[in-house]
């Protein structure tokens, strides 16, 4: 396979066996992949920024399986910006920031499919400024992951809270809500926590906070969990490795009452044409980051 250079902004990205198929039901190749990351750079490039990631690497391809990689090889050029941070053994290891619409394409090169962003900024790696919910279904119904977003999002902005939903383009849904950068991950998460807990103690029949799966009951779990140092969270437009390159897809609240809304819904072969006929629904994210101080979670009532 002879390389390709693919031109993205001010730099030349060499393409190393553009023609190797990442997705074989779909046909879609390492050259399909490092378009699709030129062509949405500028939708996903806000969520990714001055954040490190975790990139899930698949050098042969979905089927031949893939694997999660945190610190930037020393052979990744320089121009891709690095951001050092705490590990558990009380070092510390670079890890790749996706400041750029190069990197992306680089990333793509390397068979990185998904970049796997952390919940807090390069600056002040401690101080998350988002707050995220996974909502999975313990079986096949996603009905009921859509009814769990709804619920949730009531409880939320009962405590004064942004609240925004994407498909995660795997299984489920994710509520996002954005923060104003005051705090550390142990509050932030007491909180989520607290959150978790009044939507299930509102729906007890449908939602839980139970982490082990035989006692949930065929339950929602609100899974706050992600709201941890080092945690990371796949981002709006981003294309999981999953058959027919999934995206995670960006939603208005009404498009979750849509009967016909699957996590899938959105792939790389079909989401250009969305964003052709539809505005931004995340559009303003940032600016409607709100403070925990301020927010009335502690009033919030079970009931």
């Amino acid at each position: 396979m002879t390389p390709r250079r693919i031109r993205v902004g001010r730099r030349s990205v060499e393409l190393s066996r553009p023609d190797k198929v990442l997705f074989p039901g779909a046909g879609l190749t390492k050259a399909d992949l490092a378009d699709y990351c030129r062509r949405i750079a500028e939708r996903i490039l806000p969520y990714l920024r001055e954040r490190p990631i975790s990139m899930h690497r698949f050098p042969d391809g979905i089927a031949g399986g893939g694997f999660y990689q945190k610190e930037a090889p020393g052979s990744f050029p320089g121009w891709v910006d690095r951001v050092r941070v705490r590990v558990k053994d009380g070092g510390t290891q670079r890890q790749v920031a996706v400041n750029r619409a190069a990197t992306l394409v680089f990333l793509a090169d390397q068979a990185c499919i998904t970049p796997h962003p952390w919940l807090s900024r390069a600056d002040r790696l401690d101080v998350p400024d988002r707050m995220v919910f996974d909502l999975d279904p313990p079986g096949g119904s996603f009905g009921a992951v859509r009814k769990a977003a709804r619920f949730l999002r009531a409880v939320l902005e009962d405590a004064g809270l942004a609240a925004y939903v994407m498909t995660t383009g795997s299984r489920g849904l994710h509520v996002v809500v954005p923060l104003r950068r005051e705090h550390g991950f142990d509050v932030v998460r007491r909180n989520a926590r607290r959150v978790a807990e009044v939507a299930a103690g509102r729906h007890p029949d449908e939602l839980t906070v139970e982490q082990r799966k035989k006692k949930r009951g065929g339950r929602i779990l609100v899974d706050y969990l992600r709201n941890a140092y080092g945690q990371t969270s796949v981002p709006p437009y981003a294309v999981r490795a999953r058959e027919g390159a999934p995206v995670a897809a960006p939603l208005d609240w009404c498009e979750v009452a849509d009967a016909a809304l699957a996590p899938d819904r959105y792939r790389v072969s079909n989401i250009f044409r969305r964003l052709a006929q539809k505005d931004e629904p995340w559009q303003g994210f940032g600016r409607h980051a709100r403070s925990l101080d301020q927010a009335r979670i502690k009033q919030l009532s079970p009931d």
